[in-house]
């Protein structure tokens, strides 16, 4: 017979998750700072936390932090991250993304299923002056099982709602006492949940594929050696649009992405009597496709493809003196380098060459109209961008007791520069009195070389006042950047005005104005405080900043029936608000938690040269984020099949969410209700969960294209299971 209580299972993990600061210190942390009470707003899940509600991405991790929204629309490729009203759709991100230590250079690669996550840490505000480029908004530092602590064989299953199907197995064991081995493979395939009507096919199916192998090597007493090597293929249909004003998705040419990805990364770590030096290696190689039906309509206007090969390498050196007097600090030096070859030809179809060029040439002279040679023709785009960087930094921390302050700056050159090449051959008939007047042909080859190169200064400072162990406040300033450089979907419309120029109307482009921007530049202002019960049954972070940034990155579609995208730097912003982090667990088998984020973000100076957008708030950052959960353990003394059984709940919300500079259209505050049974034995976890519980609609993206809005709508309700084995 099986005894119940509301107890914690005898040897189980009792462990049930911590979403606040980080409180103990792993080898693998090479650059954080070694007590968080002093690292400002930091939410760590660790890794029952994260299996608990499905975190395997950081798209799934983000609901758990405060402030921090990851929306889900087109594809794995659009892995847009907003912290504090800071983010980015496309080319540069605002938030850096390290995986057991290498920083992901591509921001199209973000969005990745990942399996045995031990633990996600996520650092808000600008980190810049230890972390680099690109992380204006904060960092999000992933880390997976080391098979040095954790030895087994784990396998995932899952299935649920719209024919969705995971499986993964890992297995990690020590080779001998210095030496370990982890290996993992996984996939995951749905068949889709949203419909394009004009084929009836569901359009965001989707495969992905994953490996990694992990070898940990200590061979000498204070040296650490960490290789990761991962790959990941992922085919999926994606980009789920439906015209606002017919609320339907139909789109008559094939949408898709593709993506193959490898990344290797080195971590070596030695430790001297008073000092560290380690350092933090990586090969990065991206091979992607983006095929659109640029329109999104039935009518055959236009595709682009945007096809790409990219390959990066990383290093970073890091030294730090071992925590025995009042002065600690932390030098570094960085480089990375990139190369993206890329072509993004777009293709014009029938209706295309009839509304977008026919049509504005006869009425510029109605009397001599023209008709095309073909009835399909491609603006043919080619580039090669290379991008690298040096950078220098420095911190220090001088303890004064209760009282600790510290310092930190970063010396940051970057050059980018990119080499293209547009071409279209093609041309049209002129008729007078509707008959043959003469013909054109239309031969374009433009080539150029651009090259930008950027100065950084980053500076950061701290201070921390203890009132004990458990108990501190902070103060932190610190300056962020986001990289300039050029953006190539801005190319296929520079092509179709020189084309139209050439044809006597239409104007033609400077092409470094409307393809380069200028790095965005944020400072933080920041209080706040970490807060503890003396038996840490109830613990609370709280903080309050203001961010101003500079030099905003934004991005656009110009106006009228064109086919590019412009990234612009629009002016200034502020962001101002408050985040609050609460986990009570009155007993080890019961917690609660809620993670609280509010962010006021406005234009300080932003005219478009059509309309003046000072004081409106800023497009696709959610004024509030919420995640609330709650959960029960009952112990079953059932022998090895059933220890424990747990229920958990739980809600995540967001809004209002803005759509355009003018804030004329915009997404309610909505919440989502997910809630999950949990039976637990010695060799297996088997979670019964569902998502949206109530079927909420809402939506995730908003944008403009031929003079018509659209909108990706958001997912609705889905159930499922999922069993984990332990060996």
């Amino acid at each position: 017979m099986c005894a119940l209580s509301a107890a914690s299972a005898q040897g189980a993990d009792v462990t049930l998750g911590d979403t606040l600061s980080l409180r103990e210190v792993t080898v693998t942390a090479i650059k954080q700072v070694e007590d968080t009470l002093e690292a400002g707003a930091v939410t760590v899940i660790d890794r029952r936390t994260g299996e608990r509600n499905g975190v395997m991405s950081v798209k799934t991790a983000a609901p758990l932090v405060p402030n921090l929204f990851v929306p889900d629309y087109g594809s794995r490729m659009t892995s847009a991250i907003y912290i504090r009203g800071i983010g980015a759709r496309m080319d540069q991100p605002a938030t850096g993304l390290n995986i057991d230590n290498v920083p992901i250079m591509c921001k199209e690669n973000y969005d990745l299923d990942i399996l045995d996550i031990d633990r996600v840490e996520v650092l808000r505000g600008p980190q810049s002056t230890m972390f680099g480029r690109n992380t204006m908004g904060g960092v999000i530092n992933v880390y997976t099982l080391s098979p040095l602590n954790y030895q087994g064989t784990r396998i995932m299953l899952e299935g649920g709602s719209h024919t969705t199907l995971r499986a993964g197995v890992s297995h990690y064991r020590k080779l001998s006492s210095t030496l370990a081995l982890g290996a993992s493979a996984s996939m995951n395939s749905t068949a889709g949940e949203f419909v394009n009507e004009y084929n009836g096919k569901r359009c965001d199916w989707e495969r992905q594929g994953n490996a990694r192998v992990k070898l940990d090597w200590q061979p000498l007493e204070g040296l650490y050696v960490s290789n990761v090597l991962s790959a990941c293929v992922t085919r999926q249909g994606g980009y789920p649009y439906e015209r606002v004003e017919t609320g339907m998705i139909a789109y008559n040419d094939t949408c898709f992405y593709r993506r193959t990805s490898v990344i290797d990364g080195i971590t070596v770590k030695k430790d001297f009597d008073t000092w560290s030096l380690a350092g933090i290696a990586s090969y990065q190689y991206l091979d992607d496709n983006m095929t659109l039906d640029q329109d999104f309509t039935p009518i055959p206007y236009f595709t682009l493809t945007q096809a790409r090969s990219e390959h990066a390498a990383t290093l970073d050196v890091v030294a730090r003196n071992k925590k025995s007097g009042k002065w600690e600090w932390t030098n570094g030096a960085t480089g990375f380098y990139r190369h993206i070859n890329m072509r993004a030809p777009v293709t014009f179809l029938d209706q295309g060459i009839a509304e977008l060029i026919e049509k504005h040439r006869n009425e510029a002279l109605p009397d001599y109209p023209i008709t095309w040679d073909e009835r399909k023709f491609v603006l043919g785009s080619q580039f090669t961008a290379p991008t690298w960087g040096v950078a220098l930094y420095h911190r220090s921390t001088l303890d004064l007791g209760k009282l600790r302050l510290a310092a930190g700056l970063r010396v940051d050159y970057e050059h980018a520069a990119l080499n293209y090449r547009s071409t279209t051959h093609t041309g049209y008939v002129i008729l007078h009195n509707g008959e043959f007047f003469a013909h054109e042909p239309i031969d374009i080859d433009d080539k150029g070389n651009l090259g930008k190169h950027y100065f950084q200064f980053l500076p950061s400072f701290n201070a921390t006042w203890r009132f004990n162990e458990r108990n501190s406040a902070y103060a932190t300033i610190s300056r962020g950047s986001k990289a300039g450089g050029y953006n190539t979907q801005m190319f296929s419309d520079v092509l179709q005005q020189r084309l139209m120029n050439k044809m006597g109307f239409g104007s033609a482009y400077d092409v470094n104005k409307v393809v380069g921007y200028k790095p965005e530049k944020a400072w933080n202002f920041e209080v706040g405080t970490n807060l503890a019960t003396a038996d840490r049954k109830l613990r609370a972070d709280f903080d309050l900043f203001y961010v101003q940034c500079r030099d905003l990155q934004l991005t656009v579609f110009p106006e009228g029936t064109t086919t590019g995208r412009l990234m612009t730097n629009a002016g200034k912003s502020r962001s101002l608000g408050a985040e609050a982090a609460i986990a009570w667990q009155p007993r080890e088998a019961t917690g609660v938690n809620l993670s609280y984020g509010y962010t006021n973000s406005k234009f300080l100076e932003y005219n478009n040269g059509k309309a003046d957008f000072k004081g409106k708030y800023i497009p696709f950052a959610p004024a509030h984020t919420l995640h609330a959960s709650a959960y029960n353990r009952f112990a079953i003394a059932c022998g090895d099949w059933l220890n424990s059984i747990t229920l958990s709940a739980n809600v995540q919300a967001a809004g209002r969410i803005y759509w355009d500079e003018a804030n004329t259209l915009s997404q309610p505050f909505y919440a989502l209700l997910g809630g999950e049974l949990t039976l637990e034995g010695r060799y297996y976890t088997l979670e019964v969960w569902g998502r949206n519980l109530t079927g909420t609609r809402y939506h995730t993206f908003y944008f403009v294209s031929m003079s018509r809005d659209f909108l990706q709508r958001g997912r609705g309700r889905s159930l499922g299971a999922t069993l984990r084995l332990r060996f």
